[in-house]
């Protein structure tokens, strides 16, 4: 890989891919509801179902802080919005302590649109920059930054089980809240753009491109092909992010094992993030989603009937279907629409997962888990005719390399 720039500015991608990866570790915290949702009830004298919505109220902030905080870091830029995202994310989660039973529904502002908020300014803040340090290795260096994201349930669902029983709950939101505040405001002075004049071996290629206003964006075909295929593609995951060691009980596991399910969920879908990113670089995004939506449809489908083990290996597929599509939605966007303005047009596509995640958890609600699963099949296909829609008919094609497309 040839530079125009020093060798320091070389090693400086790699310090501030390994500061996003920091931050990313941190903000993943965002999917572990599931862990916080019994002893949240408990502690609220709430019902789990009432708790367990809270999970659909972060990942709307979370959208909200992709669209509104992509924004603005284009204006000012990822290392000041990353600051800002880093206060948000560890206040929400400081205040949440100070929910008590009188008000329970708090917890959907405090912890699930406050928090929700700085998790998704934080994310597009460290997953925009990267994508533009690395032009020659966008899909490895997106998988690595957002595997990361999806690591943080392997080191923090066994912590905060700890500190759930050790100290309870108020005390361990205040410990996370603090730690996070310290960790990602300080990691988060890494951050920054390439210099001016800044490329790779690929980077003129890629310049040439044209670079897409979110306004010019939105009256194109393909940018309502990926977003409805993300829309239909998620909606297992989030039918199932608030019930993992619940339904890992009722389905025959012991506490432990519905634990070990979690964590379980956070390595397949670090896994994923990087795995998929990483082969849609050599096989094309296209087969790369293809991938991914068939992993995905096979644990949707085994999941209806599974018991015991084989539960686990439907969280499995459907979490490492989850982490592919986390990676590769955001090498999508930056594919066709350029990467100058990837902060806002990755918040607009993020539109489809936050009404996934608002949509499904809650038809999941009202109709039983058969149903429920079945559902979330048929929005599997619908995905796929998405994507086969946007191999033939994208109108940005001309941005693309025929690796890529």
């Amino acid at each position: 890989m040839s530079l125009n720039n020093s060798a320091g500015v070389s090693k400086n991608r790699y310090v501030v891919l390994i500061a996003g990866m920091v931050i990313q570790l941190c903000a993943g915290t965002l999917y572990m509801w599931s862990v916080y949702k019994e002893p949240v009830a408990d502690h609220l004298d709430w019902t789990m179902t009432a708790s367990g919505l809270t999970s659909s109220f972060m990942l709307v902030g979370f959208v909200a802080g992709i669209l509104i905080g992509g924004r603005l870091m284009d204006i000012v830029g990822p290392k000041k919005m990353c600051i800002v995202g880093s206060l948000t994310m560890a206040i929400g989660i400081l205040i949440s302590s100070q929910v008590t039973s009188d008000y329970p529904q708090l917890i959907y502002l405090t912890y699930g649109i406050i928090g929700g908020f700085g998790v998704g300014t934080v994310y597009t803040c460290t997953v925009s920059p990267i994508q533009k340090w690395f032009f020659d290795k966008k899909g490895f260096a997106t998988g690595l930054m957002v595997g990361a994201f999806g690591f943080s349930l392997v080191i923090f669902t066994p912590l905060a089980e700890f500190l759930l029983s050790s100290i309870g709950v108020p005390s361990t939101f205040e410990a996370i809240g603090i730690a996070f505040l310290i960790i990602c405001v300080a990691a988060s002075l890494f951050l920054g753009n390439p210099p001016e004049g800044y490329v790779t071996s690929k980077a003129p290629a890629a310049a040439a491109r044209k670079q897409y206003m979110p306004k010019d964006m939105l009256r194109t075909r393909t940018y309502y092909l990926i977003t409805f295929s993300m829309f239909f593609l998620l909606s297992a995951f989030f039918v199932l992010i608030p019930l993992i060691k619940t339904l890992g009980v009722e389905r025959g596991l012991s506490n432990e094992l519905a634990v070990l399910a979690v964590m379980l969920t956070g390595v397949c879908s670090s896994v994923g993030r990087v795995a998929i990113t990483w082969i849609s670089d050599n096989i094309g995004r296209m087969s790369s989603l293809f991938l991914i939506i068939f992993f995905t449809l096979a644990g949707v489908i085994m999941v209806i009937f599974a018991q015991n083990l084989m539960y686990i290996v439907c969280l499995a597929l459907i979490a490492f279907g989850y982490g592919g599509s986390a990676g590769i939605y955001a090498t999508l966007t930056a594919d066709h629409f350029g990467t100058k303005n990837m902060g806002s047009n990755y918040g607009y596509v993020m539109l489809g997962f936050g009404a996934s995640a608002l949509m499904f958890p809650f038809l999941s609600t009202m109709v039983s888990l058969t149903l429920t699963f079945t559902m979330c099949a048929v929005t599997c296909v619908a995905s796929l005719v998405c994507v086969m829609l946007l191999r033939k008919y994208s109108d940005t094609k001309s941005n693309l390399s025929e690796t890529q497309a």
